[in-house]
């Protein structure tokens, strides 16, 4: 059985760059599978989307695992039940929307073991009722930053998220680049200094040299529409543990750009 972990605590602790790589709940028949191999790959916790029919903030890849699992039947409290029953030793941090969340509950989530949640479509004027909510359920809010936040949001963000910050490295949708963009070292430098949580950077972080770039700037990374691009294409498990532990190397050893890496196997960005 999945024993809840604290999150915060977990990633505070962990002494080194900060991966948390991503898989939408119930895009296959055995997609627990993905989060024993991620653990064992490396990751310091684990993102869990709950799939949604209009997911705005991401982009096609993640529409498309959202699509997919849907169509096979997964529901919030089917991936829930799967989540209570693998036996995992990292934090599950589940990323979903407003109407999910405000349909499924905090209680739902803690009685699954998750150990924190992420609602990007939440405004931050209207997250209190949630953050009182989830803190009494155990679980930490996660808020986001953009590179357009204003410093005084940003501080605010800085104060009341918990667990770590997530710093979105572009304005746009989640999704593969073939750069890290220039505004993620600057937002996570403007992110470190508002708060004493990790910050983690994430939306188009797409290979290990990008993941060290991005672990360079802040306190680690999450990794998401790479992953799950790898899934659709019929990727299993043990591979996608190979490419979680190829950022964990990267990530590790600081890998600077240009200087030779182990790829993702199969990743074209």
């Amino acid at each position: 059985m999945n024993h809840r972990r604290n999150l915060g605590a977990t990633l505070r602790d962990a002494g080194r760059p900060l991966l948390v790589p991503y898989v939408t709940g119930g895009i296959t028949g055995d997609w627990t599978g993905l989060l024993l191999a991620y653990q064992d790959a490396g990751a310091d916790a684990i993102e869990v989307g709950l799939p949604f029919s209009d997911p705005m903030l991401d982009g096609p890849t993640i529409q498309e695992a959202s699509d997919r699992a849907l169509s096979r039947g997964a529901t919030v409290d089917s991936i829930l039940a799967d989540l209570a029953d693998t036996p995992l030793r990292v934090p599950v941090v589940v990323m979903t929307y407003a109407n999910i969340m405000l349909r499924a509950g905090t209680a739902a989530l803690a009685a699954a073991r998750v150990s924190g949640v992420i609602v990007p479509d939440l405004p931050l004027d209207e997250s209190a009722g949630l953050e009182a909510e989830a803190a009494a359920a155990g679980l930490d809010l996660v808020l986001l930053a953009a590179p357009a936040t204003p410093d005084d949001r940003l501080r605010e963000i800085g104060a009341r998220t918990r667990g770590f910050l997530y710093a979105i490295s572009v304005m746009d949708t989640t999704g593969e680049r073939t750069g890290l963009a220039a505004s993620a070292a600057t937002l996570a430098a403007r992110a470190k200094a508002v708060t004493d949580l990790p910050v983690l950077i994430g939306f188009g972080v797409s290979t290990p040299e990008q993941a060290a770039e991005a672990g360079r700037a802040g306190d680690g990374v999450v990794i998401a529409s790479a992953l799950m691009r790898r899934v659709l294409d019929g990727a299993t498990a043990g591979a996608l543990g190979a490419d979680v532990a190829a950022f964990r190397s990267a990530l590790d050893l600081g890998v600077s750009p240009g200087t030779p890496h182990a790829e993702v196997p199969g990743h074209r960005g």
